[in-house]
């Protein structure tokens, strides 16, 4: 059977606070949004900033762990895959949605003083109690051809935001 890679490398800005809730199930999910920007040459020459925005999310315990801690501003880094939504609204017309699955969470800038220095590179003596030095070890993903513990039954409309 052939392979095929679904990857997604993301660094740039928290643009609001995560958003936890949980599905009907009791599984925890979290949503957030993040800019990745670039430099682009406008029609004078002139180089400006571009954003692009993404729509992330986190599954489970990792939702759970990592929500106090995504904050609008926050620069992290972050692995996970596409995934692309169509659903139907209550008014009958067509929605699509793209989603960064993120599987890996690393915090790259701190608050205050430790501005600019990477997550991880403070000594564990200096860590503060309120934000950790380092994203917590990702949780699992999962197996190949499962979802993330969706059954069919559950749209999108189950979910509280």
């Amino acid at each position: 059977m052939a392979r095929s890679v679904n990857r997604v490398i993301l660094l740039g800005n928290l643009g609001k606070d995560a958003e936890l809730a949980y599905l009907p199930s009791g599984q925890a999910v979290a949503k957030f949004t993040m800019a990745t920007n670039r430099a682009v040459k406008d029609k004078n020459g002139e180089w400006q900033d571009e954003a692009d925005w993404h729509n992330v999310v986190l599954w489970r315990e990792q939702a759970e762990r990592l929500t106090q801690y995504l904050t609008k501003g926050q620069k992290i880094y972050l692995e996970g895959r596409i995934k692309y939504r169509t659903w139907e609204g209550k008014d009958g017309a067509k929605h699509n949605a793209t989603d960064i699955i993120a599987d890996r969470v690393v915090f790259v800038t701190g608050r205050g003083a430790d501005e600019g220095a990477q997550a991880g590179a403070r000594p564990a003596a200096a860590q503060s109690p309120a934000r950790p030095a380092a994203a917590p070890a990702a949780a699992p993903t999962p197996a190949a051809g499962q979802e993330e513990g969706l059954s069919p039954d559950i749209t999108d409309e189950d979910i509280p935001f």
